[in-house]
């Protein structure tokens, strides 16, 4: 039986991998390819093949199944061909489902996601060991595929899921899910919130009461959600008790009344994180890890690259990189975390959100704005409008000069894009070590 694989990349190599070991014949079609790639070489040593062809040719030959990357949609004509010949299109966290055999965490969310995961899988190592290890798996960077094979009934899996992936794993069912937050994301892939919505509820789908879903009761949306569970509510709230679940009280995160570690004690700034924290917490809660095992994680915890990550102290100036802030929301969460003013580095791709939602923010925390990418125009609207002074420049290498300009000793340079970075950049990484680079750059010359 031959398994087609859309996409290379970490989870396609991960994905021909498993295959191959599970006896399929395995052909792997990347547009992008590496032919000189030693993971690539390696694969065909062992009978993958390798095309560079991703049209609906490849149909010519006998497929039973397809495992896609999460990030090619749908609408591509060989995936439309090939759901009409009922050919079965999975993404590579699907092929890790049956091997699952202990407790499953699995998170998503519109923004957090990959701190609270991180953040969840510190509270339950400090109880691990051995032979009771904890996985941390998924969209956070390691394929689910990729650690197949290592878990056992004592393993602990905790996997941060996409809207992309949940699509296209079947019969997703953790003991305890977690979402974040729901805001309008990735409509340009799933074409309307609703079908985005769904999307992140496929965690729960075949939950049943004796599993746990964590919410976040700040938002509005947080009943309708848990509407559609079958799984035990778990809220979580930073702005009002909530008895039977996780929250902020009198500066303290407790959970169903205890009390676990004061909200200036964690070991990252801003409220998103006192969220992600309560999520740890309530996670940690359910499996059992006790108080001090919990505060300790936190407050120890230094936060994930690329999310509020403190480049340093340069000039007197403190250089935050918060180059996954793909999103309005996650930028609005991020400039809130400070008290000092702040020179904004935002732009990237143009997926038509209204930046002008931005405009609070703007007002009450940004002193300058150096805005590039595609979005850029519409920034230099939004802070003209706050009447904050803004430059516009061609990428985010050439705005951190410009950055360093329009600050003064004791601000905050702020490299948060409210937007994805694929007009100029692979992925937000790429784009957030690109800034990185050009700071240090800066202050050595």
């Amino acid at each position: 039986m031959r398994v087609l694989v859309l996409g290379f990349a970490r989870s396609g190599a991960a994905a021909a991998q498993l295959l191959l070991k599970q006896g399929y014949q395995v052909k792997v079609s990347d547009p992008k390819l590496d032919l000189k790639d030693p993971v690539v070489v390696s694969l065909a040593a062992q009978g993958v093949s390798f095309t560079k062809i991703q049209n609906v040719s490849l149909l010519d030959e006998p497929i039973s199944a397809i495992i896609k990357n999460p990030g090619i949609p749908y609408q591509l004509p060989l995936l439309v061909a090939a759901e009409a010949a009922d050919i079965p299109i999975m993404v590579e966290g699907a092929l890790a489902q049956p091997y699952i055999q202990g407790p499953w965490i699995a998170i998503t969310g519109s923004n957090g996601k990959t701190t609270a995961t991180q953040m969840v899988a510190a509270v339950l190592e400090t109880e691990s060991d051995e032979t009771h290890p904890v996985v941390l798996a998924g969209n956070i960077g390691v394929p689910m595929s990729a650690v197949a094979e290592t878990l056992t009934p004592k393993t602990t899996l905790v996997t941060e899921l996409s809207s992309f992936q949940l699509i296209g794993m079947p019969a997703v069912k953790p003991n305890i899910a977690v979402i974040t937050n729901v805001f309008s994301a990735h409509l340009d892939y799933h074409g309307s919130r609703p079908a985005y919505v769904e999307a992140k509820l496929a965690i729960t789908e075949n939950q049943t009461e004796h599993d746990y879903l964590i919410l976040n009761a700040d938002q509005t949306e947080w009943r309708h959600l848990a509407e559609q569970s079958q799984a035990e509510i778990v809220p979580f709230s930073r702005q009002e008790v909530l008895l039977g679940g996780a929250y902020l009280e009198e500066g303290w995160l407790t959970f169903r009344g205890t009390r676990v570690i004061q909200a200036d004690a964690l070991g990252v700034r801003g409220a998103h994180n006192i969220e992600n924290a309560l999520i740890a917490i309530a996670v940690g809660s359910l499996r059992g890890i006790s108080v001090p095992h919990m505060a300790q994680a936190l407050q120890q915890f230094s936060g994930v690259k690329h999310r509020l990550q403190k480049v340093g102290a340069f000039a007197e100036r403190l250089v935050y990189n918060d180059s996954k802030a793909t999103d309005i929301e996650a930028t609005e969460m991020a400039l809130s975390g400070f008290k000092q003013p702040v020179v904004l580095l935002a732009g990237g791709l143009d997926r038509g959100d209204d930046l002008m939602r931005l405009l609070p923010s703007f007002k009450e925390h940004v002193k300058a704005v150096v805005v590039f990418g595609e979005t850029g125009a519409a920034l230099m609207q939004v802070a003209q409008a706050a009447g904050v002074p803004v430059v516009e420049t061609s990428d985010v290498s050439a705005a951190v000069p410009e950055a360093f300009a329009l600050s003064a000793p004791g601000d905050v340079i702020l490299l948060s894009p409210a937007a994805a970075s694929w007009d100029q950049f692979e992925s937000f990484e790429d784009r957030g070590e690109a800034f990185i680079t050009a700071v240090k750059k800066y202050r050595s010359e």
